[in-house]
């Protein structure tokens, strides 16, 4: 059944003005949106600005079809959807996509519906203050979101919080220190307000180990990390065929 939930919480001033960036309907927000969807704009674009290929972005997410039945998944940031396209219709997993901006999980629910999607939860949420229950999912998926939160260690920590025992979190993030020409864009969507704290590689890999992660692994290409990593404990998938949904 699809859903929705949740409400963001207040924010301190400086995430808020961040916050409402991504939920105008705006140039910016619409042009981020429409070049992650799109491969073919997004390889080039970032060798330019970020110093990377997106190619390592799409094959992440497609391993969504590995992820078994009976997963509870949590996408947050989801923006508009690009993690969408790791799912196919039918899959028995249970699926939260989560955004504080209403304009982006507008987006994200027009792309559900394109690719056949049901069953999907939309859920308007504060990542600081999440509206979930300690362990609640197995996987957390987290794609270019951590440098748009002014505190992308407390990000962090709830989306740990949230994940059970054996449960894996994986994302990617734009990073500081890889250059003149990503610091100059770094710069660019900060005065923007579509950027907040932007850290670096061996900060997210802290951040996850703090959090409880065990082992956490941070790869580095450019002004681009891609981290993922398990928070300690047994794997527990429970079967959902009496009342999972159908991705």
């Amino acid at each position: 059944m699809t859903g929705e939930a949740g409400a963001a919480g207040k924010l301190p001033q400086a995430a808020d003005r961040v916050a409402r960036q991504w939920s105008r309907d705006n140039f910016g927000a619409r042009m981020y949106d429409f070049i992650v969807m799109h491969k073919w704009l997004a390889d080039p674009l970032g060798r330019i600005m970020w110093y990377n290929e997106m190619g390592d972005l799409y094959a992440d997410i497609a391993r969504l079809g590995d992820v078994p039945a009976g997963s509870e998944i949590l996408d947050i940031p989801c923006g508009g959807g690009v993690a969408l396209r790791g799912l196919t219709p039918g899959r028995q997993v249970r699926y939260v996509a989560a955004d504080i901006s209403p304009f982006m999980l507008d987006r994200a629910r027009a792309e559900a519906a394109r690719r056949g999607l049901a069953g999907i939860d939309f859920v308007h949420a504060n990542v600081n203050e999440m509206p979930f229950e300690d362990a609640t999912f197995d996987l957390c998926l987290t794609y270019n979101g951590l440098h748009c939160f002014p505190d992308p260690e407390l990000a962090v920590a709830e989306m740990v919080r949230v994940l059970r025992p054996g449960g894996r979190i994986r994302g990617t993030a734009v990073v500081a220190g890889a250059g003149r020409v990503p610091a100059a864009c770094i710069a660019i969507f900060k005065h923007a307000d579509q950027f907040a704290t932007v850290g670096k590689a061996e900060d997210i890999e802290r951040w996850l180990a703090r959090a409880g992660i065990a082992d956490p692994q941070v790869r580095q290409r450019g002004a681009y990390a891609y981290f993922h990593g398990r928070r300690p404990g047994d794997v527990r998938v429970a079967s959902r065929a009496d009342g999972g949904s159908d991705v």
